[in-house]
This record gives C-alpha cells, structure tokens and sequence, in this order.
C-alpha cells in the first residue's frame, strides 16, 4: 500500500472518530419544539455516508384524553338533562371514539427519521401513535441540497429544515420543497445539527 492510500485511510478514520464525538455530544443536548414542549434527538452514524437522525416527540397524553373525553360527556349529559334526548349520550360516545381514532392515527406523530444514504438518497418516515408508519424516499439525483428555510406561524418567525427538488428539465432550477420533521417542528438549534451532518455526506458525494 503506497503512502497516499495510508493517508486516505487515516483520513476517513479520522474524520469518523470526530463525526461520532459530535453526534455523541449532539444526542445528550437537550430541545425542544417551537412550543418549548421537550423533544430529544437520537443520531446514528451507519456509515461515512450514511446517517440516521430520528427526532422522539412526546408520548400521547392520558390525562389529557381523559379531560376532552370528560369534557364531551359531561356537556352530552347536559344537553340530555334538558332535552331527554338520547342522541345526545350516543353522538358523544360516537364522537369521542371516531375522534381519537382518527387523532392517534393520523394527526399524532410520535417519532420522525430522516435517513440520508450519500449513492441513494434521503429517507423519510413518520410513526404515528397507533403504530402506523409512513415512508417516503427520495432519490439522491432529484436532490438538489437540503437547507434551513424560514416561514411565519402563529405570527412569528419559525425555521424549518426542507429538502430541494431539481428541476428535470434544468438542474440549476427548484421545482418544489420537501419540509422535514414537519410534525415535531424542532427549534433551530436541533435543526442545525442535522443541517450540519447532511452537508457532511452531501460534500463527499458531489
């Protein structure tokens, strides 16, 4: 093996002892969302060119399911109080049911992966609180970068991290964004940290 072989060999080693320290040091910080609800961010490296980031929202709340379901039960029981209405008694239970099936299986998130292959691409997958998951792949010659953008929510100012898709008919062009960790909106300083490791995988592969 010549001396430039030796060379690149300490070098991917190297740069793999740092990468793990900073994605070690990464997983123990502390975040949370743009509502200040705490979230934690798991980080595994496969790879020099594959990573996995995975960002853990909070579990579903059975005290708060308890109040709602109280809270419809007990108006239901006032209206049938006064109007001697039955209907009343079975639409909530109806509602309540319906309600919080529909909520555990499609609205709450409790983990999103973002996983980045350098030679394939980017996946994407949601598991929902009644175990239900989602995945989307894309491939990495749609991929033009992955970036921090900026949008207003609820009157301020929030960041997000989104994927750029090429144009087919001319690279140099977007033709759409692919928000990520859209369910768990994690603040800036969670999302640079991903932002950061993307663009280590993407610079090798360019």
């Amino acid at each position: 093996m010549s001396l430039d072989n030796y060379r690149a060999v300490f070098f991917i080693v190297f740069q793999h002892v740092l990468t793990s320290s900073y994605l070690s040091n990464m997983a123990e910080e502390e975040f949370t969302d743009i509502n200040g609800n705490s979230i934690s961010l798991d980080c595994h490296t496969h790879s020099a060119f594959c990573r996995e980031f995975t960002v853990n929202s909070p579990k579903l709340s059975l005290r708060k399911v308890m109040v709602y379901t109280c809270f419809i039960w007990i108006l239901a029981y006032a209206i049938f109080f006064f109007t001697e209405n039955t209907a009343a008694l079975t639409s909530a239970i109806i509602v309540t049911l319906v309600g919080m099936m529909v909520y555990i299986h499609f609205v709450k998130v409790d983990q999103e992966t973002l996983l980045i292959i350098g030679s394939l691409g980017v996946q994407l997958s949601s598991a929902y609180a009644s175990g239900r998951e989602s995945t989307t792949f894309i491939e990495m010659n749609k991929l033009k970068d992955i970036v921090i953008n900026e949008a207003v929510y609820m009157h301020s100012i929030i960041y997000y991290l989104c994927i750029l898709i090429k144009d087919p008919a001319d690279p140099d062009k977007v033709t759409s964004l692919v928000p990520l960790f859209q369910s768990s909106k994690p603040r800036l300083n969670c999302l640079v940290h991903v932002y950061r490791s993307c663009q280590e995988i993407l610079a090798q592969t360019t």
